[in-house]
């Protein structure tokens, strides 16, 4: 099969294409044809050797983690999916190539109304969104405010803490301040001046704070908060520095949390934004917009 691989860590340019065996699925696994890959930073993160001690590496890799695809064989055990169904969820192997294994657990179907390069974008987003708020114990009445509201990750938790009852305060580029809006936000332009103008807001001050953008937003949410609790980060590496939860996962939340969301997404109700789609070939320039930071919504990979 063909699978984008890199031989050694380093840049977005040590990602070069293969043709590597196709693997035969285990015990409770199945094999899916993969239609759409999902990219994480995390994935340029791992390839560039950063990781190693969370995310241990064999080198050749294949990176990718969150695919949708056809259920393409089945391994012992396996009764939840047959042959032919088509799903989204987290891969156990490589996911930038033609096949990946997934356990059968991990995986939701993939609603009809649901595209495949939408349905490649929810996995890690929905989950990672999912498992801040609830580190944060966002509730009804409160004021959330969100760095990177406009990415993957923000997209996904303005709607789930908006759902919850939450106001949210969301920080974007100038040209996303529409679509921070859209999604339910009260949206500000991060930057200089943002602890003033954030105050003016919600001058009984905010309740809790998730930092997705990870460009040097934990000082002013300390500032905002006058401390570091209810403050979480999944971008910034300086968490531990500054006493502020650092989010790791995936968790992975369950395949009929998924699912629910999956059937959201399908009929309009959960927004599920594509920034950008590349196909398989072009891996390392997905990587490279991922590594460089893009502005709205996630980036996917097509398998042809």
């Amino acid at each position: 099969m063909k699978a984008t691989v890199f031989d050694t860590f380093g840049g977005a340019e040590v990602l070069h294409e293969a043709e590597t065996e196709i693997p035969e699925p285990g015990p409770g696994q199945v094999r899916v044809r993969v239609r759409a890959v999902g990219v994480n930073p995390v994935d340029g993160k791992i390839r560039s050797g950063i990781m190693k001690a969370i995310f241990p590496t064999t080198l050749p890799a294949i990176p990718g983690g969150e695919i949708a695809g056809t259920v393409d064989a089945l391994g012992e055990g396996v009764d939840l999916f047959k042959a032919g169904d088509e799903v989204l969820g987290w891969s156990d192997t490589g996911a930038y190539a033609q096949y990946a294994l997934a356990t059968a657990t991990a995986l939701a179907p993939k609603p009809a109304g649901l595209n495949w390069t939408h349905a490649a974008a929810l996995p890690v987003a929905s989950d990672a969104a999912d498992r801040v708020l609830d580190l944060l114990d966002v509730k009804a009445g409160e004021t959330l405010l969100i760095h990177g509201a406009s990415g993957a990750l923000g997209t996904v938790a303005v709607q789930l803490a908006v759902a919850r009852g939450a106001r949210v305060i969301g920080t974007a580029g100038p040209a996303n301040q529409e679509y921070v809006t859209s999604l339910g936000a009260t949206a500000l332009v991060y930057g200089e001046g943002l602890v003033e103008r954030v105050r003016a807001l919600a001058p009984d001050g905010v309740d809790a704070v998730l930092d997705a953008a990870g460009k040097g937003a934990l000082e002013d949410s300390i500032t905002l908060r006058s401390t570091t609790d209810r403050i979480v980060t999944t971008a910034d590496f300086r968490a531990r520095e500054l006493g502020v939860v650092f989010a790791e996962g995936p968790a992975r939340h369950s395949a009929d949390r998924l699912a629910e969301l999956a059937r959201q997404a399908a009929d309009g109700t959960l927004a599920i934004t594509v920034g950008a789609t590349y196909p398989l070939t072009d891996a390392a320039k997905a990587q490279q917009a991922s590594d460089a930071g893009h502005s709205r919504g996630k980036l996917v990979l097509t398998v042809g």
